[in-house]
């Protein structure tokens, strides 16, 4: 019966691992063994949810807190390449072109910076993204306008480097 529980929840909230995914794996190997990961951490810790969080802020979380180790863990092998430094051909297929050009200058960002942005795009407000990433409140939204800055100058970038 846990199981599926946690099978439903899984598959009503598919989207956030997906986006996450997105944002941490460039080829499609690395974006389906982050995928496998995420749900083992998940299955593996879902005994331990109380229901404090909503089950999508929870999924957040580990989802985020998965890709982090895994980009850690990818940093380390030689050969390997910083996603999101280049503009990347694969993406979500129902994105607009002002949404995909959004979702390539996140993907510029640092790695805690792409989850705050994308847990705030999501509607999570100040504290919640604090409790998810473990920064101070004020801290996170000190970072947020920072962001904020930093796509705006990015957004406003051709590709030949100048300004628009």
């Amino acid at each position: 019966m846990e199981e599926q529980s946690f099978l439903e929840k899984l598959d009503q909230h598919k989207g956030i691992i997906t986006k996450v995914i997105h944002l941490y794996a460039d080829d499609a190997e690395d974006r389906k063994d982050l995928r496998q990961e995420i749900i083992y951490q998940s299955w593996k810790s879902y005994g331990a949810f109380r229901g404090d969080a909503k089950f999508s802020t929870w999924l957040y979380k580990i989802s985020l807190n998965v890709s982090l180790t895994f980009i850690s863990k990818k940093r380390k092998k030689p050969g390997w390449s910083e996603p999101g430094q280049e503009l990347f051909s694969t993406h979500p297929p129902e994105l607009s072109e002002r949404a995909d050009r959004l979702y390539r200058a996140i993907r510029k960002l640092n790695d805690i910076d792409r989850g705050i942005i994308i847990l705030h795009l999501d509607g999570y407000d100040n504290e919640e993204i604090s409790e998810m990433t473990g920064i101070s409140k004020n801290n996170t939204g000190v970072k947020l306008h920072r962001i904020k800055q930093q796509l705006t100058e990015l957004l406003n970038q051709r590709k030949d480097g100048l300004a628009k």
